[in-house]
């Protein structure tokens, strides 16, 4: 569990996190979308507490922030944007040291699990400074791992991954949340946070919003279907707009663009005006909205 209240960081004149609140649920796979910039970094090291905050509360996983800083420190895993290793000593030994570093009973067993896990036991005795970029992000992972923490905070998990590996990257950060980790991902890859995370928050020094995509998706822009015909949509707006579930009818070269109350519902009546009408119909399909559109939506909506 981790809940924020006001959380606020000030760097001389410059205000990086601004009054935040928070509250994520146990288990919970949390986004935190923002430009460059935006304060996400900052979030992340006050919340494994790494930096103090100027002012605010924060509890993680149970212990307060300030009070309880050695407790969340041991029991959290994190993954930076720029992780940094022992270039000149091998994989398994970089972490085999910060196994020994978080206490690790089992230190040996743990290594070659998460080695194996993240595709690396062939590359184990290898130096890290041989690794491709990709490489060292897996062990990173790996790294944040070792002490089996509850609570992990992911820094763009899937940078400088090839598809392949950020596939397997994806399925793993999936499988410790069904496994009942939180986590607190950070991340530029918009379809990735779509598919993996329960809720979103979009940030920018200040929270903007906290909601899931869908319902995102739907605050913003609506139910909007689109029709398809084989001739100039024009000639049909006025057999529609007079529906009383069309709240918005626009014409855009052979589609209509409709903004309208329960599609699911009401599309047989919307297809049967425009069949009786002689109207070319091709399709019907609902207008789809990525998370970008939403991002977008709420970072330039000043």
């Amino acid at each position: 569990m981790i809940k924020t209240n006001a959380l606020t960081k000030q760097f001389d004149e410059h205000i990086a996190v601004d009054s935040l609140d928070l509250d994520i649920a146990d288990g919970e796979l949390f986004g935190f979308l923002g430009p460059n910039g935006a304060g996400k970094t900052t979030t992340v090291r006050m919340l494994t507490s790494l930096i103090a905050p100027t002012s605010g509360t924060a509890v993680v996983g149970g212990f307060k922030l300030g009070e309880d800083d050695q407790n969340i420190r041991r029991n959290v895993g994190i993954l930076t944007e720029t992780p940094g290793m022992y270039d000149r000593l091998s994989a398994h030994r970089n972490l085999s040291i910060y196994a020994e570093l978080y206490e690790v009973e089992q230190v040996e067993r743990q290594v070659e699990k998460y080695l194996k896990m993240l595709g690396l036991w062939e590359r184990r005795d290898d130096p890290v400074g041989t690794f491709s970029k990709g490489m060292r992000q897996k062990l990173a992972i790996a790294r944040s791992m070792l002490h089996e923490p509850k609570t992990l905070f992911l820094d763009e998990p899937t940078s400088g991954l090839d598809p392949e590996a950020a596939k397997l990257v994806r399925d793993f950060i999936e499988d410790l949340k069904e496994a009942g980790r939180t986590i607190f991902l950070c991340t530029h890859n918009l379809d990735e946070a779509d598919r993996l995370c329960d809720r979103i928050a979009v940030f920018n020094g200040k929270l903007r919003v906290v909601d899931t995509p869908t319902s995102l998706r739907h605050s913003l822009f609506g139910n909007q279907v689109v029709v398809q015909l084989a001739a100039s949509a024009e000639f049909y707006t006025s057999n529609l707009t007079s529906l009383p579930f069309v709240k918005e009818c626009v014409a855009d070269g052979n589609r209509l663009l409709l903004q309208m109350d329960d599609p699911a519902a009401n599309n047989p009546e919307l297809i049967r005006v425009l069949v009786s009408a002689n109207a070319p119909i091709q399709f019907v399909s609902e207008q789809t909205h990525s998370l970008e559109d939403i991002y977008l939506e709420l970072v330039n909506d000043k």
